[in-house]
């Protein structure tokens, strides 16, 4: 097997472990607030920007399909820069992304939405790594902070993102840029991590590019892509959904950010369970069975709205959760989890960018919101079998002798 070189070695540490882990928790925080809150403006910013239903679920899909893009450049830049610095670097382009969409232009819009996907992706990638390298014997814990802080950061952005902007007198282009401020500050307090630690590429024994030949690796790809998709393709187009039914913008956004607040406990709980167990194949599928549960209460049982998206977002939380996981158990060390986690988001939110789309192409074709929220349930049955499969205790890599 060949050498590889890989970004998981500092020869020093610019903060006490507790800040580090702080820390990765703000980064965390910022990588749904900029996506997200577009969700329950996107039927103003249709309006004023005259979009059609795909033209608009192509500017929700375009940060998703960054995200798939550019996952493969994060574990580059990092063995060339160091992981806490390229985490750095991607925090400055998000700010820069959120401030380029206050300006009044459409062109400017799409412009900064695809700075904030390629940032985003960066955060994605790098940060299960540093999981893994720094907190390795608590990554149940570590895995589940990190995502609870996600889909926190989702729920605020969909329940307060209209209130705000109304409050303060905002449009649509200044609800947006306020995201910024989050951003910024974790920007600062990241800063001691990106200038303060020594990057020192190491050589790893093993081929983390042999990956691509793994059938689990797919299946942990697979899984990561599938829940993803059904992440984004609600988070854009459930508000509209309800606005449909007959509720305004604001109560819309409320009622996807009560799933991204309820999921909190899902995406929690689902890491730390996982980790304490040899195989994840049983909480895939009841994660994945409590996702189609509440979707079907959202497309059958309109009155009980409420019900339907906690126990989805409950659902969405866990698989979320069960994902970012996966791609640290399934890896035998810090390297083939960078690789693995670059492989899975890389090419799993390819994937997941069609979701957005696809269910924007087909309200346009049918006018009506049932047959999108079908084939988005249908979707669920591949993601439960990929899940069970990505779930039984194997690595994709034999374990580097020594270790």
């Amino acid at each position: 097997m060949t050498a590889t070189v890989v970004p998981e070695t500092t020869t020093r540490r610019a903060s006490p472990a507790w800040w580090i882990g702080v820390s990765i928790v703000l980064v965390a925080v910022n990588l749904r607030p900029a996506v997200v809150a577009m969700s329950p403006l996107l039927e103003e910013i249709r309006a004023v920007e005259r979009l059609s239903g795909t033209a608009a679920g192509v500017l929700t899909a375009l940060p998703v399909l960054c995200f798939g893009l550019l996952a493969p450049v994060a574990p580059r830049l990092a063995a060339r820069f160091g992981i806490e610095r390229t985490l750095f670097g991607a925090l400055v382009v998000l700010c820069l992304g959120v401030a380029l969409r206050i300006v009044d232009a459409t062109a400017a819009l799409f412009a900064g939405t695809v700075l904030v996907g390629g940032a985003i992706a960066l955060g994605n990638v790098l940060l299960p790594g540093l999981i893994k390298r720094d907190f390795a014997h608590r990554t149940g814990l570590m895995t589940g902070l990190y995502t609870m802080a996600i889909t926190a950061g989702g729920g605020l952005a969909a329940g307060l993102t209209v209130p705000v902007a109304r409050a303060a007198g905002l449009g649509w282009h200044g609800a947006l840029g306020a995201w910024g401020l989050l951003a910024l500050v974790a920007l600062l307090v990241w800063s001691p991590q990106a200038w303060g630690a020594q990057h020192r590429p190491r050589q790893e024994s093993g081929s983390p590019g042999g990956l691509w030949r793994s059938a689990l690796a797919w299946q942990v790809t697979a899984f990561m892509g599938l829940q993803s998709l059904c992440f984004y393709a609600t988070a854009a187009w459930l508000p509209a959904v309800f606005v449909s039914r007959g509720a305004d913008a604001a109560a819309a956004g409320w009622l996807l950010s009560l799933g991204n607040g309820v999921g909190i406990a899902g995406s929690l709980v689902a890491p730390v369970v996982a980790a304490r167990l040899r195989a994840q194949t049983a909480v895939a599928v009841a994660a994945t069975g409590l996702t189609a549960l509440g979707l079907l209460g959202i497309l059958l049982l309109p009155g009980a709205t409420i019900i339907s998206m906690a126990v989805f977002g409950i659902g969405q939380g866990a698989t979320l959760g069960l994902a970012l996981t996966l791609m640290v158990l399934r890896a035998p060390d810090g390297a083939h989890a960078s690789q693995l986690s670059g492989m899975a988001q890389s090419m799993g939110y390819l994937l997941a960018a069609s979701g957005p789309f696809m269910l924007g192409a087909l309200h346009d074709l049918t006018d009506s919101w049932t047959v999108p929220l079908v084939v988005l349930l249908a979707l669920l049955a591949p993601q439960a079998l990929s899940g069970a499969l990505a779930g039984r205790a194997r690595f994709v890599a034999r374990r580097p002798s020594g270790r």
